[in-house]
């Protein structure tokens, strides 16, 4: 648990550590294509972890434990691009800490309308990342589950 605690501290201080507010169009979506790759490769990463792990159970708390806060780290960071950019993709300027609260509203499906995406690329980032939040809580959490479920079937006694 040390480990994922550490971990996620290190990509929240990461996050608020970029210049996010200093990027270009080709850039933001570049980093976002770019980190949702590597969201897929590290979810994989970890699904063979699991499979390997004597104790696939916590291996698995451990990977989605750093694999979420990645995934919404990397929305978060896209939506402070999009308003440094151009006010008129949420209506103001924000903060990294705005970027990870609007990420975590439309993750949560909350969205008490303080912060909306108003123009045409910033609601295809929210709809990207709507989508995008059913995979990682259908497709990635089920591979995850699935890797333990098969892992500790191949280590119980054969009967």
């Amino acid at each position: 648990m040390l480990r994922a605690v550490a971990s996620v501290a290190a990509l929240v201080a990461v996050y608020y550590a970029l210049p996010l507010d200093h990027s270009s169009t080709p850039r933001a979506v570049t980093i976002l294509v770019t980190g949702l790759a590597v969201f897929a490769l590290l979810i994989a990463f970890q699904v063979r972890l699991i499979m390997r792990s004597p104790l696939p159970g916590v291996c698995a708390v451990e990977s989605l434990a750093v694999s979420v806060p990645f995934f919404l780290l990397l929305f978060a960071g896209t939506y402070v691009v999009l308003a440094a950019l151009s006010p008129a993709h949420s209506g103001e300027r924000l903060s990294h800490t705005d970027g990870l609260y609007f990420t975590v509203t439309v993750f949560a499906t909350v969205g008490f309308g303080d912060i909306t995406a108003k123009s045409q690329t910033a609601r295809l980032v929210v709809t990207g990342q709507m989508v995008a939040d059913l995979v990682v809580l259908g497709v990635a959490i089920r591979l995850v589950v699935s890797a333990v479920r098969h892992r500790r079937r191949s280590q119980a006694p054969p009967q």
